[in-house]
């Protein structure tokens, strides 16, 4: 099942260049990724996307409203080789189960 990150892109243009740049935001982990780290991805069920997307959105209350760790119960972990650690390493192999070939 795909997951939607909640993330931030900005476009800038300078004098010489134009910068794009872009974030993934960061919650409280639930209790599955708390056994790995203190934070998580803000993670957006599908009744959450408009209200994420919605640029004319005047209350910072309703975005702040989403970051809240993703259900627990609707995740699942598996080990993954170390491959994973370096951002040179792209592919299957990064998300291929460890000790599988």
């Amino acid at each position: 099942m795909p997951l939607a990150l909640a993330g931030l892109w900005e476009s800038w243009k300078g004098p010489e260049e134009t910068i794009e740049s872009c974030t993934i935001l960061t919650t409280e982990a639930n209790s599955l990724v708390a056994k790995l780290h203190d934070r998580m991805p803000v993670i957006l069920s599908s009744s959450e996307y408009d209200t994420w997307l919605d640029r004319e959105v005047d209350d910072p209350g309703k975005l702040q409203s989403l970051f809240h760790p993703f259900p627990s119960d609707l995740l699942e972990m598996q080990p993954v080789s170390t491959v994973v650690n370096s951002p040179r390493h792209e592919g299957e192999d990064c998300i291929r189960p460890e000790g599988a070939s």
